[in-house]
């Protein structure tokens, strides 16, 4: 089964809302050893889950669900697969951490939804900066 391959170790930003990422924190997918690892860079920045304010009494920026959505940002931003499959990598990496099934699907679906726009933003920030 998946796994997360390292602890997650961050630190906060002057901003308030965004982390950085201390040390190499990474997923497999599939079976150990199956060579499909994301690896999450030290330095990359993340907000955690973009959950809108007014949903954070039920769903907060950070949860049980904290992991997946680092490994969730990062490939929205390097984009190496799908959209679909970044998604359902989100998903996977929610049953892994054990998140509740109305969580997991709220967010899940959230991102399905209206997850094209940071994808086509980040697309475009990071066409700006190469």
């Amino acid at each position: 089964m998946s796994r997360f391959t390292e602890p997650l170790v961050v630190t906060p930003r002057p901003d308030g809302r965004t982390w950085v990422v201390l040390s190499d924190f990474g997923y497999e997918i599939g079976e150990p050893g199956s060579g499909d690892t994301i690896t999450v860079n030290i330095g990359f920045h993340t907000d955690f889950a973009s959950i809108p304010r007014l949903l954070w009494a039920f769903l907060p920026r950070w949860g049980k669900y904290g992991n997946a959505a680092v490994i969730h940002d990062y490939l929205y931003w390097e984009q190496p697969r799908s959209r679909k499959e970044t998604d359902d990598i989100l998903l996977e990496g929610m049953v892994v951490l054990e998140v509740g099934v109305i969580s997991r699907y709220a967010i899940y679906s959230a991102v399905r939804l209206g997850g094209w726009w940071a994808w086509w933003r980040n697309r475009s920030k990071k066409r700006q900066t190469t």
